[in-house]
């Protein structure tokens, strides 16, 4: 009817994402950062986090039955799978990004000059056909 979608209308459009979920479960501060440990459910399932490293559970832990240890296990196993910081990769990535950057600038201006030739060429080319047909068709006539 007129009065529900007014209604609908009148309320605020739903934009970005939804509000973050409470934790399921908190399984107390971490050992080795000293970070508050909780279970939460993500996308691809439930995890153990500490805010910095996460964890996801296995199909053999339940959100109920994990423990505080077997948390930290879980996140003491990806802290040793996972690579070096990422401020490290950050600033290696950004040393890689300014020397493709300078190569590309350098391969643009070689780039720009060669075009720039083939170009002359090509309009001289096209001016030598104009006048040899000029010169065929004139000595046609003759």
């Amino acid at each position: 009817t007129l009065e529900e979608a007014l209604a609908i209308y009148a309320q605020p459009k739903q934009r970005g994402r939804a509000a973050a979920k409470p934790p399921l479960k908190e399984l107390g501060a971490d050992p080795v950062s000293g970070k508050p440990v909780v279970v939460k459910d993500g996308r691809f399932g439930p995890y153990v986090t500490d805010g910095e490293t996460n964890a996801t559970l296995r199909s053999g832990d339940s959100v109920e039955a994990i423990t505080p240890e077997r948390g930290f296990e879980l996140l003491a196993e990806k802290r040793a799978k996972s690579p070096a910081k990422k401020t490290a990769k950050k600033a290696a990535a950004k040393k890689t990004t300014a020397k493709k950057t300078a190569s590309t600038a350098a391969k643009k201006t070689a780039a720009k000059k060669t075009t720039t030739a083939k170009k002359t060429a090509a309009k001289k080319t096209t001016a030598k056909k104009t006048t040899a047909k000029a010169t065929a068709a004139k000595a046609a006539e003759d």
